[in-house]
Parts: C-alpha cells; sequence; structure tokens
C-alpha cells in the first residue's frame, strides 16, 4: 500500500462530500459508538518493521444482527488505490444523489460499500440505504434487498490504507469461532471524518464497520 500519511485522506473528503450532500443525521451525526463490554479486542499481528512505522488500528469485533435493508447501488471502478474515494464520492454525490431527488426518497442508513476485487484495478459498488424502493432508476443505478440476519461485524478506527488489517482479524475471528460465511461483506462508513470546521479527525476516531454476514 501507500504512504498510509498519503492515501489517508482519499475515502475520508469522498464520504464528507457524502455526508454534507445529503444531511444524514441518524447514527453517522453522532459520535462513534463505544466498545461495549461484550466486545472481543482482536490483537492484530505486525512486523517488526510495520511496528515501528504506524500506531496499528484499532478493531471491536462483535457478534450480532443486521436489519433488513433497501439499497440502491452503482458499479464502478478504479485504477489505483488512491482514486477509490474520488469514485466514491462522484457516484455517492451523482447518480445515487439524482436518483434520491426523483424518488423523493430519505437515507435509512450511512453509505456502504462492496468491494469485488483486493488488488487493482478495483471493482466495487457504492450504495446508499433507502426507506423505500424507488420507481425511477436513474442510468447505471440498480436497487437490492440486502436481507437482515446474522452478522459479524469489525468497529474499525484507523487510517483507511489499515484496513486489510480489519478484514485479517474478522476472517479470524470467524474461524476460531466456527461460523460460516452467508453472503459478501461490505463496509459501512459510520463516522464522518471531518468535523464541523472543515477539518479531518484523527482517524483513530474515525469508525468504519467491516460486515460478515454469517450463519
Amino acid at each position: 500500500m501507500t504512504n498510509p500519511n498519503r492515501s489517508l485522506a482519499y475515502v475520508p473528503i469522498a464520504l464528507t462530500i457524502t455526508i454534507l450532500s445529503f444531511s444524514c443525521k441518524s447514527k453517522s451525526g453522532k459520535e462513534a459508538d463505544k466498545p461495549k463490554k461484550d466486545t472481543l479486542i482482536v490483537p492484530v499481528k505486525r512486523t517488526e518493521k510495520e511496528a515501528q512505522k504506524e500506531r496499528p488500528p484499532i478493531i471491536n469485533i462483535v457478534d450480532t444482527l443486521a436489519p433488513k435493508r433497501i439499497v440502491i447501488y452503482s458499479k464502478d471502478s478504479a485504477r489505483t488505490y488512491e482514486r477509490i474515494g474520488m469514485k466514491l464520492a462522484k457516484n455517492y454525490g451523482s447518480k445515487l444523489a439524482e436518483t434520491l431527488k426523483k424518488n423523493n426518497l430519505k437515507l435509512a442508513g450511512q453509505p456502504i460499500a462492496w468491494y469485488k476485487t483486493t488488488k487493482a484495478p478495483f471493482f466495487f459498488e457504492a450504495g446508499l440505504p433507502v426507506n423505500k424502493a424507488p420507481s425511477k432508476l436513474s442510468k447505471g443505478v440498480q436497487v437490492r434487498d440486502l436481507p437482515g440476519g446474522m452478522v459479524v461485524v469489525a468497529h474499525f478506527y484507523g487510517p483507511y490504507n489499515l484496513m486489510p488489517q480489519g478484514y485479517e482479524a474478522i476472517r479470524e475471528w470467524i474461524k476460531v469461532n466456527k461460523k460460516t460465511l452467508a453472503g459478501s461483506p461490505y463496509e459501512i462508513y459510520v463516522t464522518d471524518p471531518i468535523d464541523k470546521d472543515g477539518k479531518p479527525l484523527d482517524p483513530y476516531k474515525v469508525q468504519t464497520d467491516i460486515v460478515f454476514p454469517v450463519k
């Protein structure tokens, strides 16, 4: 991956544009939830060289239930890791925003993304939970019912370029606890990474949820 101080800026800026554009004031407008008492803190393995470079992320894993969601989404790709944030912003702020406006929809949660590849070029789907199914879809926008049920969630706090460590930790948790995957994992961008004055927050106070459906 790239230099952590450099790559940190991309995704948070994209998500801030989205949150400000839609004025989503559900849980994303609140301070990130603190770990619950029954939360399992998973240690992240790092090499000695990595440990000297940067702080490890905070990864709190919980076994919980997810609600049913109606999600409008669009597919896209990015040639490099650094361009993902820009592409997410484009999808949230144009295609999906247009569908929201056309159908007089309301947001029913924070922005979501599914990643189909882990190496460049990156293929992904950018989605927004909405209060009802739209009758008119903008070009390139689709709708899906995201089923509720059992999920394992990693509450991730830290620079976005360290996100692979969150996936590694949650897969290890699933293996140890003998769970079975029941769908594609996705990310939920919970915390607005920019404060009211337009300044970036400490990345270790910005929450992204990595969600794995299980059975």
